[in-house]
């Protein structure tokens, strides 16, 4: 059996999850227990955090070692025992972001987001360049549909490293956002200039340049990417997508049917055709809407 106290933490997080879930059917066998035993004593509350859960004297479980077994929590699909861990792992170590930036992470891959974002100020109110810190919070506000609050702490980032890739990536995900796809592009340029045929980069950049109209440059930019052995469905369906905003069918259904089936293909054209009628305005927020549009959230990191 595995003694390290950290893995107990680990169980003991799970386990107080459980118990959480199945909180009416406790309280009612409480409510039993209490109507048939009016001196009844409780035992002594052992805290899970402070013993190996045999005997109350087992080892103290260590930041280091919380911080890995809350990351292979996460990594193993239960984002909520690894936030429990690093909450403790905060709790331990007082000065470091880095339990609550992780914590955070994990906060939005289960989708809570303002729970995300309290833990992401207070990583920052720990370290208030923390890099990691400073771009989860400006995808946080992605997430809520507030764009313009994700300007503050991209700015503050961007000035510690001017030359991340990534980090012009996310700006560039909040102009288009924003509206601004200009400044998107030149941020989606320059970090081509820095790591050329980067899938994420190209993909935002095409999809920015369809959002402006500019379809053959976007085809230009997305088409080496999308048609490179290693390319996914997300690239292939949004070059579809892009040809058939161009208005070109045929190269529209080739690429479709790469993925997906022909009543899917002949679907996405009609719905194509109708994007194309739109006003500028309401194709833009069309397209943010679209599953293809996901890189414009997703793919900066």
């Amino acid at each position: 059996m595995n003694r390290d106290p950290a893995w107990t933490v680990l169980n003991g997080a799970r386990r107080d999850r459980r118990l959480r879930q199945a909180a009416p059917f406790g309280a009612a066998l409480g409510l039993l227990l209490l109507t048939g035993c009016t001196n009844f004593e409780f035992p002594h509350y052992l805290d899970p955090w402070s013993t190996d859960g045999r005997d109350g004297g087992g080892a103290v479980v260590s930041y280091p070692a919380l911080m890995r077994v809350g990351a292979a929590a996460q990594a193993g699909g239960d984002p909520a025992a690894a936030v429990s861990i690093f909450r403790r792992a905060a709790q331990m170590n007082t000065d470091a972001a880095a339990p609550l930036v992780a914590a955070g992470n994990a906060l939005l891959e289960m989708g809570q987001v303002d729970e995300a974002i309290v833990a992401l100020h207070g990583a920052l109110d720990r370290d208030p360049h923390d890099p990691e810190a400073l771009r989860a919070l400006a995808k946080a506000f992605l997430k809520t549909g507030r764009p313009a609050l994700a300007g503050a702490p991209l700015e503050l980032a961007f000035q510690d490293t001017p030359n991340d890739a990534k980090l012009l990536q996310l700006i560039g995900v909040t102009d288009d956002f924003l509206g601004q796809h200009r400044e998107a592009q030149a941020r989606y340029r320059r970090g081509l200039e820095l790591k050329p045929l980067d899938p994420g980069l190209a993909l935002d950049l095409a999809l920015s340049l369809a959002l402006t109209g500019n379809y053959h440059e976007a085809i230009a930019a997305l088409r080496p990417i999308a048609t490179a052995p290693t390319a996914g469905p997300r690239e292939r369906q949004t070059l579809a997508l892009i040809y058939g905003l161009n208005g070109d069918r045929a190269q529209a259904a080739q690429i479709g049917r790469l993925d997906l089936d022909p009543a899917s293909v002949d679907h996405n054209l009609v719905y194509y055709d109708t994007l194309r009628r739109l006003s500028p305005e309401a194709r833009s927020r069309a397209i943010r809407s679209l599953g293809a549009a996901a890189p414009l959230s997703s793919q900066a990191s």
